[in-house]
């Protein structure tokens, strides 16, 4: 099993989330995080006094996957997540050694 953590566009989301949905992927979390993605327009960003820095809301999009499965999430939140930027967000895959039930 494959954990994957894609920070991407809050505008980008749905599509996101509605495309791997649409293929079958159903062990998904949205979280809304601050970040420092470059805005698709200046209007998304503010300034944090807590980070120093100017900010935007973002999503963080967790979501666990079957290792054969893997390529086809991570193209599909690739196409769904671009925008017209040279960095449209960030896509990090980890393993999974161990999963519990609660």
């Amino acid at each position: 099993m494959k954990e994957i953590k894609a920070f991407i566009h809050r505008n980008r989301a749905g599509d996101v989330v509605r495309s791997l949905r649409g293929a079958g992927f159903s062990k998904i979390t949205v979280i809304d995080v601050k970040g420092i993605l470059r805005a698709v327009e200046g209007k998304n960003q503010e300034y944090s006094t807590e980070f120093g820095a100017r900010v935007m809301t973002e999503v963080k999009l967790e979501l666990v996957c079957e290792e054969e499965k893997l390529d086809e999430a991570l193209r599909l939140i690739r196409e769904n997540a671009k925008t017209d930027q040279t960095e449209s967000g960030y896509v990090y895959v980890s393993p999974i050694e161990l999963i519990v039930a609660v």
